[in-house]
């Protein structure tokens, strides 16, 4: 959440109805919408043709490979 922004539309939904972040997450999709995984040399490019094509986007992870058996670490 931090590396992206949230649509006003929920800053105004969470603050009008007074609803705590945990259920804006279980009730209502705020995730990001879609995901385009890149090789990181391409993903300045590909965030600046979108931005300048009115799309909103943002760089929000990586992807490499486990070194342990957990599979999923979000931070």
């Amino acid at each position: 959440e931090s590396s992206w922004q949230w649509p006003e539309v929920f800053n105004w939904l969470q603050t009008a109805g007074n609803v705590e972040r945990h259920e804006m997450y279980r009730t209502f999709n705020c995730g990001v919408g879609m995901i385009i995984a890149l090789p990181a040399p391409e993903v300045d490019k590909a965030l600046a043709l979108l931005n300048a094509n009115g799309e909103n986007a943002w760089k929000i992870g990586i992807i490499k490979a486990s070194d342990s058996e957990q599979r999923v670490v979000i931070e």
